[in-house]
């Protein structure tokens, strides 16, 4: 079997098997990130979600709920991200008539030895894909897209792009 360099490839063994990375000789600073992503439907799916008129009640409350959930249960996803004590969670749906749908952005912050960017996209995905089912069966062809890190901080490396 092939010799990894943790150095080289952080989440495997020396083995090349899966692990974890060991943040423990990392500082405890304040982290946060931000995502972004869409949501594009029909002009008739869009204005029966802005009437409070879908089928299934009140779509964007239960997405924005979703994703503040989901940003929660990252480390239960995704096999190699740390649990982390979150001490801030907003998630923002915005409707955009050009886009002829909603602009989604989460914001996630913690103190801590790992980023929350994964947190952050995570809320941002369940955000959108919670509004497609609580959508879907006024339509069933709404694009999500653009699923994106927009900026984090903290730790070793910044990022705002």
């Amino acid at each position: 079997m092939q010799e990894f360099s943790q150095e080289k490839l952080s989440h495997l063994d020396e083995h090349g098997s899966a692990q974890m990375v060991d943040v423990s000789s990392k500082p405890i600073t304040l982290r946060e990130a931000i995502a972004s992503g869409e949501v594009i439907m029909t002009k008739r799916t869009f204005e029966q979600i802005q009437a409070g008129n879908a089928p299934k009640g009140d779509v964007l409350g239960i997405a924005k709920i979703a994703g503040i959930m989901a940003a929660k249960q990252t480390s239960n996803l995704i096999p190699l991200c740390h649990p982390l004590p979150l001490s801030k969670i907003e998630v923002e749906i915005i409707p955009d008539e050009n886009l002829c749908g909603y602009r989604i952005h989460g914001r996630v912050k913690t103190e801590g030895k790992t980023g929350v960017e994964m947190e952050a996209l995570t809320a941002v995905s369940v955000t959108a894909l919670t509004l497609y089912d609580m959508a879907k069966a006024l339509e069933k062809t709404i694009i999500i897209q653009s699923i994106k890190l927009v900026s984090k901080t903290g730790g070793k490396s910044s990022f705002d792009g």
